[in-house]
């Protein structure tokens, strides 16, 4: 299945699910705290969303039963809302927000610290983004999908970091995960070409050890192999032909 290239039209209606899923994560950002549990944090993203007339598009996605994916420390991705994990200081916790609004959806996500974070946590936190940003600088028309992973595995093996492979960013508009498969890892200059028009999210795991993952009893929960903490990082962008265009930033 070949990725769609969005019309003129399409691409304003993307833009608007990106800002409002944008807002949203700043609304949460701006209440995160040392004793707030990942539950409330849920609740924030369902009555935030509602607000500003969108849905989110992971409530209820394969069955997955939060409104966010809310992944601290040691969680890579995908982890449950619940009342019974709280912010503690020190700790750092990745919020993935999706929108779903007029039919397109937004995606974004960011780590955040609580309180005061260790060298470590602020180490592999400041290398997350980069990251994200080093993939997003290498995307255009014409350049190639192993471009992007090349510029991510680069920069991270530079800072001591490993790079999760067992997932990647996707393309996205209609639906919430779309064709193609981002990997961010790879060699440059191979796979899919770029074109004007394509929509795809860039979202680097890293992790401070192993790039070795596993998924706890509930099915969804992704955490490190060697139980070290992981941060990401996720802005959707569209392909143009000088560059790209971040969507999900209120800049």
């Amino acid at each position: 299945m070949q990725p769609d290239i969005l019309s003129a039209s399409e691409q304003d209606r993307l833009r608007f699910a990106c800002k409002i899923a944008t807002q949203t994560l700043h609304h949460v950002r701006d209440k995160l705290r040392a004793g707030v549990s990942t539950g409330q944090i849920d609740r924030w993203v369902r009555e935030d969303t509602l607000r500003r007339n969108g849905r989110p598009s992971q409530l209820g996605y394969h069955g997955f039963a939060g409104a966010v994916c809310t992944s601290r420390n040691e969680v890579v991705c995908h982890g449950v809302p619940s009342d019974s994990v709280l912010l503690l200081d020190g700790d750092i916790v990745n919020v993935d927000v999706t929108t779903e609004v007029q039919g397109f959806h937004g995606d974004t996500s960011e780590t955040f610290a609580i309180g005061t974070p260790s060298a470590e946590a602020a180490h592999v936190i400041a290398v997350a983004r980069r990251c994200r940003d080093a993939g997003i600088a290498v995307v255009r028309d014409g350049a190639r999908l192993g471009d992007i992973g090349a510029a991510i595995e680069s920069l991270a093996k530079r800072e001591g970091c490993s790079v999760v492979e067992a997932y990647g960013g996707h393309g996205i508009g209609r639906r919430m995960h779309m064709p193609p498969h981002v990997a961010h890892t790879g060699r440059a200059g191979t796979g899919m070409r770029l074109r004007a028009g394509m929509a795809l999210t860039i979202e680097p795991m890293i992790n401070l050890g192993s790039s070795a993952v596993k998924t706890l009893a509930d099915g969804w929960t992704v955490v490190t192999q060697d139980g070290r903490w992981s941060a990401q990082f996720e802005h959707t962008i569209l392909v143009t032909r000088e560059g790209c265009e971040v969507l999900t930033t209120l800049d």
